[in-house]
């Protein structure tokens, strides 16, 4: 948890400095840990260590549950007792036996609470304000990680908080929001779509700002990184399939965008630039060409059937969406086939990799249907819309001198 600062009792001109982990040793045994001391030394612990690290511990007092006092801020543990880590007694360190380290490591995917204790997105949804401030159990996958916000309180306290959208069978968007550091910095380090979280005890809310319901991480929350569990691999094959349909992208994109409308032009290096520093879908204008084109790949690779209303990928031989998500699951079913082509396009900055290239716009690039598939398109110049001769002048006089 972030670190806090009391009045020390006996000097009330001194503060004291605190903050809680949870270390755990064994599929079913976990416990509390509290450190006090002075700022130098909290801040040199909480520094000196994070979530899926391995410690060792010396010398901590082992002291009773308090429910009625801070213990009811702290992750509910099987214990009855909690560890109190100080600086005249206590030390703290990263655990240096290799074997140890990979014997406790693989614990981090195992959830603290029963694995098929959870809410679906949907459930939360569909019940709605009766859940508000409640704490549940959440197993979700990652779908997209915003920005960390930075702020002052007005008493002068600084404070960040990151919102992170998740997804599962039944929810295609749902927020979590985090306020903790470290909460914060585990989230920072997580891939988008290929992430699976277990959340224990997260508060469910109701924000009359969106007017639909949030999770928030607090300090009584555990998560746990791609689970080790049934209903964790089955969620993560539902995602896999999902991501690599193109379903969720879509869900995030506008549904019209005038292409005349869009008038902010980028290098590579921008748009890459860009892209790390914006998580949320942005639209722009690049001068570059085609460096990859893999036509000559499988037919599977370069041709695919989609349904026509959620663009969720399927078989020419199906009879419904498998999209859980589709809102056309109750309707008569209709699929479109089309280019589904992954290309690389270079410029004077750089490459970009692996670049969708889909139908209808691939169409019209290349000048042909799916069923005449024209070769010999390396150094075609891509042009999304008209530009000014002078600009596109410009820029490829820049390319060829590069």
């Amino acid at each position: 948890t972030d670190v806090k600062s009391f009045p020390d009792r006996k000097n009330a001109s001194v503060d004291r400095f605190t903050f809680g982990f949870t270390i755990k040793d064994s599929p079913d045994f976990f416990i509390n840990v509290t450190a006090w001391g002075n700022d130098r030394y909290i801040t040199g612990l909480t520094n000196s260590f994070s979530i899926g690290d391995c410690v060792t511990i010396e010398n901590a007092l082992i002291s009773t549950k308090d429910l009625e006092k801070g213990d009811r801020f702290s992750p509910a543990t099987p214990s009855h007792y909690r560890l109190l880590v100080t600086e005249a007694h206590s030390l703290v360190s990263l655990c240096a036996d290799m074997d140890t380290t990979d014997r406790l490591l693989p614990l981090i995917h195992l959830p603290v609470k029963d694995s098929t204790d959870f809410y679906p997105l949907g459930d939360i949804v569909a019940n709605g304000q009766k859940l508000d401030g409640s704490v549940i159990n959440i197993l979700a996958a990652v779908k997209l990680i915003g920005e960390t916000k930075q702020f002052t309180t007005s008493d002068g306290r600084k404070g960040q908080r990151l919102e992170v959208k998740l997804f599962d069978d039944s929810v295609s968007s749902f927020p979590l929001v985090c306020w903790d550091r470290e909460a914060i910095q585990l989230m920072q380090t997580l891939i988008p779509k290929e992430t699976l979280l277990f959340i224990a005890d997260a508060k469910i809310s109701f924000d009359s700002f969106r007017s639909s319901m949030v999770a928030t991480v607090n300090s009584r929350s555990i998560i746990t990184v791609n689970p080790d569990t049934k209903e964790a691999s089955l969620l993560f094959s539902y995602a896999k399939e999902v991501s690599e349909s193109g379903a969720l992208d879509q869900d995030e994109t506008p549904e019209y965008v005038p292409v005349e409308s869009i008038t902010d032009v980028y290098t590579v290096r921008q748009l890459k630039q860009k892209a790390q520093e914006n998580p949320e879908v942005f639209f722009g204008i690049t001068f570059s060409f085609i460096s990859k084109l893999d036509l000559d790949s499988s037919v599977s690779k370069v041709i695919r059937t989609r349904c026509s209303r959620c663009k969720f990928l399927v078989s020419v031989d199906m009879l419904s969406c498998t999209n859980q998500l589709c809102p056309g699951r109750d309707q008569v079913f209709s699929t479109t086939t089309g280019f589904d082509l992954l290309v690389d396009l270079s410029d004077h900055t750089g490459t970009l990799q692996a670049c969708y290239l889909r139908s209808p716009v691939a169409e019209k690039t290349l000048g042909c249907t799916v069923s005449i598939i024209k070769t010999g398109v390396r150094g075609t110049i891509l042009a999304c819309s008209l530009a000014h001769p002078g600009e596109v002048k410009q820029h490829m006089s820049a390319l060829l001198q590069h």
